[in-house]
């Protein structure tokens, strides 16, 4: 599932599950959200959303509220307000949610960086262990901590 969005610049980027999975996990916990919640999260959220730039407040159900003023605090959600008179002459406040796509985008790109760190081959595992025991050294030095 996809949504289509407009950034600041003018131009088309699109904002995948797997990209708001991944801005999910890297914002809410940083001792490692499962990946299954933070794709249902992220799914939850994009169901409300649809093809829409915002969603008006009044949609949701507190509990779901409660998850995108969570998703406020990460920095992933961001609201915004409209005042208008009505014809009695009362103000009405309506009140929106939108997605931070610059935001979103620097979590994406920190998360990817993880999680290309991780899977990053250590300079010394292309080295034979034969080598190693002709060397002064005598044992394979361990890799550098990540």
């Amino acid at each position: 599932m996809a949504m289509r969005t407009k950034t600041d610049q003018g131009a088309m980027a699109t904002l995948t599950v797997e990209d708001l999975t991944r801005a999910i996990r890297n914002s809410i916990d940083r001792t490692g959200m499962k990946d299954e919640e933070a794709r249902a999260m992220a799914q939850h959220v994009l169901n409300f959303f649809g093809y829409s730039e915002r969603i008006i407040d009044n949609v949701l159900e507190p509990e779901d509220r409660d998850a995108f003023y969570m998703l406020e605090d990460s920095g992933i959600l961001t609201t915004e307000r409209e005042e208008t008179t009505l014809y009695d002459g009362r103000e009405w406040r309506i009140h929106y949610w939108m997605f931070r796509k610059d935001r979103i985008a620097e979590l994406v790109a920190a998360q990817r960086a993880k999680e290309e760190a991780a899977r990053a081959v250590s300079v010394y595992d292309d080295v034979p262990d034969d080598l190693w025991a002709s060397a002064s050294r005598g044992k394979k030095p361990e890799s550098p901590e990540r």
